[in-house]
């Protein structure tokens, strides 16, 4: 019982470290990812406002029509963050701080991110 609720302290402080860059840049838009064994989603928030602007995810049909069923998860990644680069230039929003919500920037993550920056979006 006592491993579990170390365990669990320790992903609420890794979740909390990432969101420590947001609340010192609060005029930044917050760009949290959320990933399981199937899926990935991100969303773009207004922590001002309270208010989700853009979100991308893996179970989206136009995701799906895009991936191969052949496809690898790091390659469905890299397709969202294409997707969610085109969503954010069209709707003109301004720079923006990533929120890994705990998770290793390795993987999955880093393949997103890169694959985001590289087609426009400031992280």
């Amino acid at each position: 019982m006592a491993k579990i609720k170390r365990l669990v302290r320790r992903e609420e402080r890794r979740k909390n470290r990432s969101k420590k860059t947001s609340r010192m840049h609060p005029s930044r838009l917050r760009l949290v990812v959320f990933r399981s064994l199937k899926h990935f989603e991100v969303q773009v928030i207004n922590d001002f406002k309270g208010h989700t602007l853009v979100s991308v995810s893996s179970k989206e049909k136009k995701i799906k029509s895009l991936t191969k069923k052949q496809s690898n998860k790091t390659d469905i990644c890299k397709i969202i963050g294409k997707e969610l680069a085109k969503r954010v230039k069209s709707a003109k929003l301004g720079p923006i701080v990533l929120d890994r919500n705990g998770y290793p920037y390795h993987g999955r993550v880093k393949a997103f991110t890169e694959s985001a920056r590289d087609n426009g979006i400031e992280l």
